[in-house]
């Protein structure tokens, strides 16, 4: 496998372009849009690598630090500096970070992987809170200073943990400095050493006992400056973070359109059609969202229906249902030795069943699909999270998935529960119909899913998964040590 960096998403079509030729040379044709704004690779040959990786490099984008136990792709807003609504263009901040962390040997082999987020939009769209480092924009209610939150210790994974956010408001020259001083903390943290498993910066804090006070003064112990204390803020409140569609940009009478890639499954054709619609009809500019999408910037309005025809034309669509762009599917099984079940054509298949189920369903609903516990495919921050298993079906074992349900972000934050339901693969699509069903069937007050699923107990979503009361099933246990490539 070959990943792609892309920091916060940024890409031009000529870049697009150069890995959609590299895909069809040396890549069978298909990739895939991950949750970090990367773009993977899969068949590449020993003897293909150094021709595409040169390829990659006189285009100017890279492969390194994108695997391992370093600093992998900084994310952030994929609409920085064009976001109608964001607070700052923090996206500058992303690339200098890129530029101080990756490659540099004083933080090459940290404990385990290691992922910064930094956005200044009011969606938090790049999840900040499941990152090690996570800064969201605000402005100071009192000098009006536009400065940074900064959360610390998020992951998933086997042990999910959302980040814990520091008593700092975190100035616009200040930002890597912090980074730079958390990340010595992590690289110098010997108690992280000790078990793979337990290596990640969350295990301070699950771990060893660390609050947030202790690595506030650590960390001003390492930058020798002090931090004025944090000021209040308002994580966003349900909000739907995909960017699919067409949306107003700050740029008078531009627009840009976000193209949902069902599972992130791409081809090359898709990729060079994309490059040239952003030619054709923008500046050449796009980005790759956490959502497995593509967006195109700088768009004219009356220019969006002729490009909704050409996307559909390219085997695409601009307007999608909400399985469609809700819907997000790790590596699974096709390349990954450390799943359990097949994912992407699984992914596609649930949503053309409930499609075909529920075509009238209009709600916000982001259903994530991860082919082991390791939640590469984040099923913990879902409203329906599976997570694939193996069982016996009649003497012969088949894929299933087992489901957490009820994950949030923003100002209602929650990991999915597990509630103690699990089938086999062919018979999700009926419990999450039958789950969806009775939420609409209750939907008086208007409510969304999150709060339909906190409304109900582990016994009541479970008997609305089976049809039926069943007694709860367990989650198995961790599959052990994670390797290198893994992303979770």
């Amino acid at each position: 496998m070959v990943r792609i960096r892309i920091p916060n998403g940024f890409l031009m079509s000529h870049q697009l372009r150069t890995i959609a030729e590299c895909t069809e040379k040396h890549a069978r044709g298909v990739a895939d849009l991950s949750v970090r704004q990367n773009i993977q690779l899969h068949w590449v040959t020993v003897e293909d690598l150094p021709n595409l990786l040169q390829s990659l490099w006189r285009c100017g984008i890279t492969t390194m630090g994108t695997c391992g136990d370093v600093t992998r792709n900084i994310t952030g807003c994929p609409v920085a500096g064009v976001d109608a609504d964001e607070i700052v263009d923090a996206s500058p901040l992303v690339h200098a970070a890129t530029g101080m962390l990756n490659g540099n040997p004083d933080f090459y082999n940290v404990p385990r992987k290691y992922k910064i987020c930094i956005t200044g939009c009011r969606a938090w769209c790049a999840y900040p809170e499941i990152n090690d480092i996570g800064m969201t924009a605000i402005r100071h209610p009192e000098t009006g200073e536009i400065g940074f939150s900064v959360r610390v210790g998020g992951g998933l994974s086997t042990h999910p943990h959302l980040a814990v956010r520091l008593n700092a408001f975190v100035q616009w020259n200040q930002v890597l400095p912090v980074v730079k001083g958390i990340t010595e903390i992590f690289r110098d943290a010997d108690c992280l050493r000790q078990d793979r498993e337990k290596a990640r910066l969350k295990f301070l804090f699950l771990a060893h006992g660390w609050t947030s006070e202790r690595f506030l003064e650590e960390l001003k112990g390492r930058i020798g400056f002090e931090l004025d204390p944090g000021v209040s803020e308002e994580p966003p409140d349900d909000v739907y973070r995909d960017h699919v569609g067409i949306h107003p940009q700050k740029q008078d009478g531009y627009c840009y359109a976000g193209i949902p890639i069902l599972r992130g499954r791409i081809t090359a054709g898709q990729m060079r059609a994309t490059a040239d619609l952003a030619d054709r009809y923008g500046t050449g500019e796009l980005r790759v969202t956490i959502m497995q999408n593509l967006l195109i910037l700088n768009l004219r309005r009356q220019h969006t229906d002729s490009l909704a025809k050409e996307i559909e034309h390219a085997g695409m669509r601009l307007h999608a249902s909400p399985f469609w762009r809700g819907t997000v599917a790790c590596t699974g099984t096709e390349f990954c030795k450390l799943a359990l079940t097949e994912t992407k054509g699984f992914a596609q298949w649930l949503v053309e069943q409930l499609e075909e189920r529920m075509p009238g369903f209009d709600q916000h609903l982001k259903v994530h699909v991860t082919g082991c516990p390791n939640s590469c495919g984040q099923h913990w921050i879902a409203d329906i999270g599976i997570e694939g298993k193996k069982i016996k079906v009649g003497g012969t074992t088949v894929d299933a998935y087992y489901f957490c349900v009820g994950g949030a972000v923003g100002k209602h934050q929650s990991k999915a529960r597990p509630v103690g339901y699990r089938c086999a693969a062919t018979e999700v699509p009926g419990a999450i119909q039958r789950l969806l069903a009775a939420y609409l069937d209750g939907r008086s007050d208007g409510g969304n899913f999150r709060q339909f699923a906190a409304k109900h107990s582990d016994a009541e979503l479970r008997a609305l998964l089976a049809g039926q009361e069943v007694a709860p099933v367990a989650r198995d246990p961790s599959p052990g040590r994670p390797p290198l490539g893994v992303d979770a």
